[in-house]
């Protein structure tokens, strides 16, 4: 069903997350530290789409520090508003968050999230939030081993997603672990499903994926091998698969 791929679990995790308050500032390891640190777990590299957001919305994508040593010195001294760089978004932005990425996703935005199939998070910093009376543990230590210093800039952080050709698959993403598409679609479009599989995520609008009915809201997998796909309606939808 999913073209014989090699691993031990499924490769990806495709959440959607609708932040109500701010959620806390993280950084995911590489594959290689997560190995040594984690027991053998897998790093994990993901990226976000934008569903929706405020008007004036902005995410945590990366930091201020110039060299590894004010990193840690910002952190160890909880210097947070000149550590945290906050870059504005709007609907249909695409995020690639590479391991190393300082980022956090802000209230009042619903993203939809497409991961290397992992759960190790370190977390940097929390707002001082209790939870049952007490502070969440966070990863001060793991996350300045994995900072990537100096952060990508900013310009190079964010892919505006809104202008691009209809009817055709439009690639936001390959990397080591998955490649992601958008499709905005009005009218009909046909492809040979070559991939192992292809996740999918109706955003907007409706259809029929061969004769099946399908709307917003929905999310379903084509597998290896099924042939051609004939894709009708009006709809804006997210994809993703490995190679």
């Amino acid at each position: 069903m999913f073209g014989n791929i090699e691993g031990d679990r499924f490769p990806l995790l495709i959440k959607i997350i609708d932040a109500k308050d701010n959620l806390s500032i993280q950084v995911h390891p590489y594959d290689e530290y997560a190995a040594k640190n984690e027991n053998g777990s897998l790093g994990k590299t993901e990226c976000w789409y934008i569903i929706d957001c405020p008007d004036d919305a902005k995410l945590v994508v990366g930091h201020n520090a110039k060299s590894q040593e004010e990193l840690s010195d910002m952190i160890h001294e909880g210097r947070w508003d000149e550590f945290i760089r906050y870059v504005p978004i709007k609907k249909g932005d695409f995020i690639q968050i590479d391991p190393g990425t300082v980022h956090a996703i802000t209230s009042g935005c619903m993203i939809l999230e497409t991961q290397q199939n992992s759960d190790i998070t370190y977390r940097v910093y929390d707002y001082d939030r209790l939870t049952n009376g007490k502070p969440r543990e966070l990863h001060v230590d793991k996350s300045i081993d994995v900072i990537t210093v100096q952060a990508k800039s900013t310009e190079d952080s964010v892919m505006d997603t809104n202008n691009l050709p209809q009817n055709k698959w439009n690639k936001l993403i390959e990397c080591e672990y998955y490649k992601v598409y958008k499709l905005v679609l009005d009218g009909e479009l046909e492809f040979e499903q070559s991939h192992p599989f292809l996740n999918m995520s109706v955003l907007d609008g409706e259809g029929t994926v061969n004769g099946q009915r399908i709307k917003k809201g929905d999310h379903f997998i084509i597998p290896a091998g099924f042939g051609k796909v004939t894709l009708k309606g009006t709809m804006k939808v997210i994809a993703s698969g490995i190679e």
